[in-house]
């Protein structure tokens, strides 16, 4: 088999919540530009039109969907949907997730400070907002006796961070579920369910911006830990996700499950010694 085949996502029909955001608008356009078609689930239209009209401008295909992840009832309407005019998914791709000022320790701060209604929220929007998705849309991959799903982790989920408690903790969940939903589908469905994570390291995006950067541009304290602690000595880009998401997304990782990836310019190997 050749590579252009091995990595193929030609036809490949890949449902995307989260999409609009920074990274998952890259990670769309790519998957659009390689022939995949994609079914774009975001609860902002504005949005999720936007993305739509931008890909199928480029001669990709892309539909939209409107519906908010944490709530299982628009979920499963929109599964209904999509049967309807696609029949099935190949691929489930979970990468809405984001952080709240109120589930953050800062500096200054301590854990008593913790919000805890914050917290809820940030552990609903990540976890639940993967857990729900699935749910709703993994009958359309039954019904053909194969499927794929792709959760985006975070190295906030293997190495707790400072300040970050509640997006650190709903991330590891996100990583434990990866593993359990690996054995559970390919256990009582067959060895063509795959579930596994990419792990992005920081990445700038518009949640972790004020974190990370002055209003200037410069780095902030945290920002220059960072990338200190980052032995390639950058923050990701966009882009850089692209190779694991092409290889997770094909056949070319068809023996590749219960796996997170880890994409962090070396971050998670160095120890700082």
């Amino acid at each position: 088999m050749s590579t252009s085949t091995l990595f193929s996502l030609e036809g490949k029909k890949i449902a995307f919540s989260g999409a609009t955001g920074v990274l998952g608008k890259t990670m769309a356009l790519h998957l659009a530009a390689e022939g995949a078609e994609l079914l774009i689930l975001g609860r902002t239209p504005e949005k999720v039109n936007e993305l739509v009209a931008e890909v199928n401008a480029s001669s990709g295909k892309a539909w939209g969907y409107f519906a908010d992840v944490t709530d299982e009832e628009s979920l499963e309407k929109v599964a209904k949907v999509i049967e309807s005019q696609h029949g099935h998914i190949d691929v489930l791709i979970n990468s809405a997730g984001g952080n709240m000022p109120g589930a953050v320790i800062r500096p200054d701060q301590n854990f008593l400070d913790l919000d805890s209604q914050a917290l809820r929220k940030v552990m609903d929007l990540n976890y639940l907002g993967t857990v729900l998705p699935i749910k709703a849309l993994l009958p359309l991959m039954l019904k053909v006796g194969k499927g794929n799903i792709l959760n985006i982790s975070s190295m906030a989920a293997s190495r707790p961070m400072t300040r970050v408690m509640g997006y650190a903790s709903a991330k590891a969940a996100i990583d434990n579920l990866t593993k359990w939903l690996s054995v559970e589908l390919a256990h009582k469905h067959g060895p063509e369910f795959r579930v596994n994570a990419i792990a992005p390291g920081f990445f700038l995006t518009e949640q972790n911006r004020t974190l990370l950067t002055e209003p200037d541009g410069s780095l902030t304290q945290r920002g220059n830990q960072i990338k200190t602690h980052t032995p390639m000595n950058r923050f990701g880009k966009p882009e850089d996700l692209l190779g694991a998401l092409q290889w997770l997304c094909s056949d070319a990782s068809a023996f590749v499950t219960g796996t997170i990836i880890p994409v962090d310019g070396g971050f998670s190997a160095y120890s700082g010694v």
